[in-house]
Formats: C-alpha cells, sequence, structure tokens
C-alpha cells in the first residue's frame, strides 16, 4: 500500500508532523509521499488546485492501494479528494487518516477572523499571513476562501475505513466537529487526545496506531 500524507495551511512537506511520521514509518521500510500542498504557490492558493495536486501525486504512483493521510487543512482535503475524484484518481484510495481535519472548512475560518476581519479581507482581496515553514508573511488572495466555501466538507460523502485523531484542547479546529462528522458514519474510528492543534506528543502513538490501521 502506498501512503500519501497532505500537509496542513502555511507549511510544507518538512512541517514537523510531516517529518516525525515520515521518520517513524522510515524505520519500518515503509515510504511516505509528501506532496507540496502550496499550490499554485502559498499566496494563490486554492482547495481545487491541493485537490488537483493530490491526483497528480497518486498518477505517479505504480499500481496499488492507496492510504491517505490528512493533517488540518490536509485533512478536508483528503475527505473533498476521495469525494470529488471517486470516479478518477481517488478510486485507489481504501482508508483514510485524519489529524485535526478542518472539517468545516470554511467555518474555521469564520472562527478564526470573524466577521469584521473577514469583510476586509474581502474588500482588499488579501490577507497577511505568515507562513511557518518559509518564515515569512504573504498576503493570501481572498480566493483562498472563497473556493473553501464551494466545498462542504462535512457533506461530503465518504465511506472508507477511517482513523480520526482530534485533540480535546485544539485551539484553532474545533474538536467537536470531528464529533459531529464521525456520529453518523459508523466507518469513522474517532480517537479523542488530550492535546492542541499539533498533537506533536502525541505523533508516536498516532503512527503506530496508523501502522495497524493501514496494515502495513
Amino acid at each position: 500500500m502506498h501512503l500519501v500524507y497532505l500537509h496542513g495551511y502555511a507549511t510544507s512537506p518538512a512541517s514537523e508532523d510531516a517529518r516525525v511520521i515520515a521518520a517513524r514509518l522510515a524505520e519500518r521500510g515503509i515510504p511516505l509521499h509528501i506532496p507540496d500542498l502550496n499550490v499554485p504557490d502559498f499566496d494563490h492558493l486554492t482547495m481545487t488546485a491541493i485537490l488537483a495536486r493530490v491526483a497528480e501525486e497518486i498518477r505517479a504512483l505504480s499500481p496499488g492501494a492507496v492510504g491517505l493521510i490528512g493533517n488540518s487543512l490536509g485533512g478536508a482535503a483528503a475527505v473533498n479528494f476521495v469525494h470529488q475524484y471517486r470516479h478518477a484518481e481517488a478510486a485507489g484510495v481504501t482508508k483514510l487518516a485524519l489529524i485535526a481535519p478542518a472539517i468545516e472548512t470554511a467555518e474555521v475560518w469564520q472562527g478564526l477572523l470573524g466577521e469584521e476581519q473577514l469583510a476586509r479581507w474581502r474588500d482588499t482581496g488579501t490577507l497577511d499571513q505568515y507562513h511557518y515553514l518559509y518564515e515569512e508573511w504573504h498576503a493570501v488572495h481572498y480566493g483562498f476562501y472563497e473556493d473553501l466555501t464551494r466545498y462542504p466538507t462535512a457533506q461530503a460523502s465518504v465511506n472508507l475505513p477511517t482513523l480520526l485523531f482530534h485533540g480535546t484542547r485544539d485551539e484553532a479546529v474545533d474538536y467537536r466537529a470531528s464529533v459531529r462528522f464521525a456520529a453518523f458514519r459508523p466507518h469513522v474510528d474517532l480517537r479523542l487526545l488530550d492535546g492542541d492543534h499539533r498533537l506533536l506528543n502525541h505523533l508516536d502513538a498516532i503512527t503506530d496506531a496508523m501502522i495497524d490501521f493501514f496494515g502495513v
């Protein structure tokens, strides 16, 4: 099985979570494919472009089942990819693992910014955002948020076995969205953890659980 990791917002394939998980998998001889989702670049990021990039990554893999891992915005991308590309590149995805996924994606931004700052973003066209791996500020276009509203992640039709981790002290993405997502989906194994959004202290245990889940 191929494992593909989708990193979060304002990070990259070099993020700490990606490196920790990749290293643990490498100990078992398991490669982790980590596409750069800052597409077409961070300033002009859209979910639509992210999904196309994931499809490109999967097309480049040798034949075989795919396990998709998504963290934060990457978690939302994983769910939307399986739904939007179910008759194409996502047909080979057999299992999902989600870490602090931004399930109610547009609502996350509404909660973080509030109506006034959202309106300012719309009116000015850009929002200054710090990219943690680039270590610099970028003017992210309002089209990012507009595009997110076209993807109601919580309503996506995804019936794959899904392992979902979320910290109950998540300051960025409310864990209760994951609770709601799992509530009527018997194929979702929700594991709430005592942790914040990054769950760094739990990554070893999360990786071990994913190894069992994916059977690799």
